[in-house]
């Protein structure tokens, strides 16, 4: 189990991927606030890794990472204004939020080579976690046809980001 694992693992129950218990998934604003803060939260790291990343592909990687979240969070808060929908924090919104907190302090601690295996690991779990969300809660949760294209429309840049994540990482080894 590597240091992110409880972290993902929490942000799974809280989505109530590991719950077969589950019965009413995230309504449409629970959703909105969830895309935020995952989005919110990779921004975040990739801000910190264009500061901190030894390797020039890291720092790269981390910059897309910027521009296409910063993208996807746009998208997200001008279909939520359109709807007249207002983000409703909710379990999972909060706890990736607070994972994402935990993981900034902890790769803040880092430097040079630990920095960018640190940040590439945490963006190919984080990726791989999200996209689990978008398959099993999100996309099928989603009632409003736009949010649900919305979500559809970026799971593909998603899949991508983790495939680069997994190539930089094999890199780093």
């Amino acid at each position: 189990m590597n240091k992110t694992t409880p972290l993902i693992l929490s942000s799974l129950l809280a989505l109530g991927l590991l719950s077969p218990a589950h019965a009413a998934g995230p309504n449409d604003a629970q959703i909105a606030a969830i895309v935020v803060a995952a989005n919110t939260v990779d921004i975040d790291a990739g801000k910190l890794a264009e500061k901190k990343a030894h390797d020039k592909d890291v720092r790269a990687f981390a910059k897309r990472m910027v521009a296409d979240h910063s993208g996807v969070n746009k998208q997200a808060v001008a279909l939520v204004q359109k709807l007249h929908v207002t983000p409703e924090e909710n379990d999972t919104s909060k706890s990736l939020t607070q994972g994402g907190a935990t993981t900034r302090t902890r790769l803040a601690g880092l430097s040079g080579k630990a920095f960018d295996k640190a940040y590439v690991d945490n963006e190919v779990t984080y990726h791989e976690t999200v996209l689990d969300a978008l398959d099993k809660t999100l996309i099928p949760n989603a009632s409003n046809a736009e949010l649900k294209a919305l979500l559809v429309k970026v799971r593909p840049a998603f899949v991508e980001h983790l495939e680069h994540a997994k190539h930089i990482q094999a890199e780093l080894k």
